[in-house]
């Protein structure tokens, strides 16, 4: 698909007002994309740099992690100033320019929004450490130690340790349910959740069109400071670090999934509403994320779409786990709105998670493109990208210098991107050495390889998601008869009058599959006609999309 046809087709996708709904979103994490300086770190003018590859893939919209001014002590996640850039990726100029260059080439820009805690260093909390009694004394959650000088609770950092941190100039703990260095706002006091609102608007008045939302569900704590209760043993089934986290030996009844964030999804939609702008929220939650995903995009005054981890899992789905997990949608989000994914900056990537061979990750992203919801893919996974080994002398995640070396932590998904194998730093950057080293076994999946290599998945990405565009069902259409038989899995899409059926083998070896009644046509190949009621022999790892015999 050339960048003309997607520009023509974005430019109507840009006057409607569920623009988001079904949209294809290419994550980009912005130290590992393109760096452009030559210091070896991306940069917001690298990705804009890149941008043409991006649409020619035929996605909706970027969405491009932090890049906000922060001490980097999680790597942006950390932010100590909302508004401005920071140095290292560029300014607010740079910034400006990416947003037109990438509404120039029919891209929307969704950037990532961290509201649930900011950096230590961030002048908000400076202002309320520095007393009980100042104006910002509120901003962040501070508690008194138990009689025996202990943490209020038994909350506990998903970083490890409590999740409670004392501080010696007002002799009280703050909440910080990540890094030390990550104090969490309390979005019980007013003027907290009005000044993040601000925030929005200052995005979205720069030409932003949406927002990821870290941690969406972390936003209000229980304000009575309740016990966790423990989790049983048996459904601790985190998908990061589970082992030997012990986090993941709680129920997270208080620390996190409050009522009280509605009401403040509820404002920040309404600050939307006037831009035309979408809400993607991460439900981080092993249990009930798709529960919570279920509350968080009802109606249409919440998120308008929630992504939770049951993809993002370790162990690969097979077809009655997706069936599964598609029926659990079906019945605790009816009326919400889910956005899937298998990789992003935060787990392994799916291709080593799941073992998978380029003939599997082929039908994985096929199915991906046919699933009910909008769709999340991550830089590099287009290009069939593994999971980067690093040494400990590597590492710059403070979550795998943690559990190491039981767990590696996140670096492994986020070394760079690899442009072209000239070089061994992949046409990532011209410094002598990356912020983290480029995977050697990378270079041969590089853009400029696979461009020129017919059968690269990089060609079927693309396929797969034209596919999407050109099938409102596939994007927006009901999802019905979701059913498995063996190692396949079937499913149908209606919308505006299109009925497809969609058939994957989420296997090896060869699958039969009886068709509902009616004479089935493949839209990719008029020539492969099925009928209804006889055994249909599936190959390993195929796909196939169907309408009726005769819709055009």
């Amino acid at each position: 698909m050339n960048a003309t046809v997607v520009n023509r087709e974005m430019t109507h996708l840009e006057k409607q007002a569920d623009w988001w709904r079904g949209a294809v979103i290419y994550q980009i994490y912005p130290r590992s994309f393109q760096d452009d300086n030559g210091d070896g770190i991306g940069d917001l003018r690298g990705i804009t740099r890149r941008l043409p590859y991006i649409a020619s893939l035929g996605v909706d919209a970027i969405w491009i992690s932090p890049f906000f001014t922060s001490p980097m002590k999680d790597f942006g996640y950390d932010v100590s100033d909302y508004r401005d850039v920071d140095p290292m990726f560029g300014t607010l100029a740079d910034f400006d320019t990416l947003v037109r260059s990438a509404h120039g080439q029919g891209l929307k820009v969704m950037i990532d929004l961290v509201l649930s805690h900011s950096s230590d260093q961030h002048p908000w909390f400076v202002e309320s450490r520095a007393d009980r009694d100042n104006l910002k004394a509120d901003w962040y959650v501070w508690a008194d130690a138990k009689p025996d000088g202990t943490p209020p609770n038994n909350w506990l950092s998903i970083f490890g340790g409590s999740a409670w941190t004392w501080d010696a100039r007002r002799c009280q703990y703050y909440l910080h349910n990540f890094l030390v260095s990550q104090p969490d706002l309390n979005f019980h006091e007013p003027a907290v959740q009005e000044a993040l609102l601000d925030v929005a608007r200052f995005w979205l008045e720069r030409g932003v069109d949406g927002f990821r939302l870290d941690t969406i569900n972390f936003y209000t704590h229980d304000a009575e400071l309740r016990d966790n209760p423990p989790l049983p043993p048996e459904d601790r089934n985190a998908s990061i670090a589970p082992a030997v986290n012990p986090y993941n030996h709680q129920e997270h009844l208080y620390d996190k999934n409050r009522p009280e964030t509605l009401g403040f999804l509820r404002k920040l939609r309404a600050v939307m509403s006037s831009f035309n702008g979408a809400l993607l929220g991460e439900v981080g939650d092993a249990q009930r994320g798709l529960e919570i995903m279920g509350e968080y995009t009802a109606g249409d005054d919440l998120a308008h779409m929630c992504y939770a981890f049951e993809l993002l899992s370790g162990d690969q789905p097979e077809a009655v786990r997706v069936a599964e997990v598609m029926d659990h949608v079906a019945r605790v989000a009816k009326d919400g709105w889910a956005c899937w994914a298998y990789s992003n900056h935060d787990v392994v990537r799916h291709a080593t998670r799941w073992k998978l061979t380029e003939e599997a990750q082929k039908l994985f992203v096929s199915l991906l493109m046919c699933l009910r919801g909008s769709a999340c893919i991550y830089q590099g996974e287009e290009l069939g990208l593994t999971e980067a080994e690093l040494s400990f002398e590597d590492l710059q995640d403070p979550y795998g210098i943690e559990f190491w070396p039981e767990f590696k932590g996140r670096d492994g998904c986020r070394t760079p991107m690899v442009w072209e194998a000239s070089n061994s730093q992949g046409g990532f950057t011209t410094a002598v050495k990356p912020w983290l080293p480029v995977a050697p076994e990378h270079l041969r999946h590089a853009v400029a390889v696979a461009e020129d290599d017919s059968k690269a998945i990089l060609h079927h990405y693309r396929h797969a998601i034209a596919l999407r565009r050109m099938h409102p069902a596939l994007a927006k259409g009901t999802m019905d008869d979701v059913h498995a038989k063996g190692t396949a899995l079937c499913f149908e899409r209606q919308y505006a009058g299109e009925r497809l059926l969609c058939v994957f083998n989420i296997g090896g070896t060869d699958q039969s599959i009886t068709l509902p009644d009616g004479c089935w046509q493949s839209v990719e190949d008029e020539q492969i006609t099925v009928t209804g009621g006889t055994p249909l022999v599936l190959d390993a790892w195929q796909s196939l999309v169907m309408k009726p015999e005769g819709d055009k």
